[in-house]
């Protein structure tokens, strides 16, 4: 079994670069399951809305950090798996919340479609310098609210304008702060692994 780590390579992303191991499919379980269980995590981190049913959380930036560093499969197969063991009754959801039956549900859905697109573009250099990533980030929380915002509308019998007043305005400032983090992290762990292949 070898420990050393992968050469920082065109087409990868954070996760390729684990030390080389027999069992790939082993660490591939262990990163999904990880990456279900820290998106679980970081919705507790929330705190209430006044006027809104969503509250903010941890937990789209987890979903966004996820894909990025995981690839557009594990990603999707941790938010998936999120998702799933979610509605299935764990309270891992915001707030300790759990079920089909919530107004936020629709943001559950959009992050399994960000975490996504954001490992995809992650394999094309997405989150390899500030400014991609910035655009990596801005586009996974777009595809977030492009689902979230008109299925909270739905489960609420809201009009689209007061989703958009109750369930994105609210978070637009929180977002670029999140972002913020995303664009000096990324970028600084692919110059520390480079250093290192």
């Amino acid at each position: 079994m070898s420990t050393a780590a992968a050469p920082v390579r065109s087409g990868a992303v954070l996760a390729d670069l684990l030390p080389a191991v027999r069992h790939r499919y082993a660490v591939d379980a262990a990163l999904v399951l990880g990456g279900a269980a820290l998106t679980g995590i970081a919705a507790q981190i929330a705190v209430p809305v006044p006027g809104s049913p969503v509250p903010v959380t941890g937990q789209t930036f987890a979903a966004l950090l996820i894909g990025t560093a995981l690839g557009a499969r594990r990603g999707f197969l941790s938010l998936a798996l999120y998702a799933l063991v979610g509605m299935a009754g764990m309270p891992w959801f915001a707030e300790a919340s759990s079920g089909w039956a919530m107004p936020s549900l629709g943001y559950v859905f959009g992050m399994l479609l960000a975490a996504t697109v954001v490992g995809a573009l992650a394999r094309r250099g997405g989150d390899r310098s500030i400014l991609r990533t910035a655009g990596t980030m801005a586009l996974g929380s777009a595809i977030i609210y492009a689902i979230g915002v008109p299925y909270l509308a739905l489960s609420t019998g809201m009009s689209l304008s007061a989703a958009v007043a109750a369930g994105l305005t609210p978070f637009l400032i929180g977002d670029a702060l999140k972002a913020a983090l995303a664009m000096g992290a990324l970028p600084a762990a692919w110059k520390l692994l480079g250093r290192r292949g």
